[in-house]
């Protein structure tokens, strides 16, 4: 009786373990957004993240966002308040003071990230883009 329990124990384990799918991944991201924008303009840029498996031992552990290097959003994550599913979706608002490039990566708590998504969003050059022909301001 005591195997048959320990053998019950051991497969339940184990389910919770692999209750995604048995070949997982690192954490992926990617980024959409605008191309451009202009200065002092405030844009959402939406981050999907990706995962194969959303269990109690096996999950995203954060997610981080940065604007031009500087950290601009964090979400952390345990086994106990993981993210809502293997994939999900963040938005952050970002103002656009200059050309900016946007940075999301995000790990699993075992195999690591895939990687940083980025996103370059362009302020349009006033030279190249005038407001007004010369001599009529």
């Amino acid at each position: 009786m005591k195997k048959l329990a320990l053998v019950i124990v051991c497969c339940l384990f184990l389910f919770c373990l692999y209750s995604g799918p048995v070949y997982a991944n690192k954490t992926a991201v990617s980024l959409e957004g605008p191309g451009t924008a202009e200065r002092d303009s405030e844009m959402v840029v939406k981050i999907t993240v990706t995962h194969s498996a959303n269990s109690f031992m096996h999950y995203t552990k954060w997610l981080k966002v940065q604007a031009n290097g500087k950290l601009i959003q964090q979400w952390d994550y345990t086994s106990g308040n993981r993210p809502e599913g293997a994939t999900f979706t963040k938005e952050v608002k970002i103002k656009i003071l200059e050309n900016t490039e946007v940075v999301a990566e995000a790990s699993c708590n075992i195999h690591g990230s895939a990687g940083p998504g980025k996103l370059m969003i362009v302020v349009p050059d006033a030279k190249a883009n005038p407001s007004a022909p010369e001599g009529t301001k």
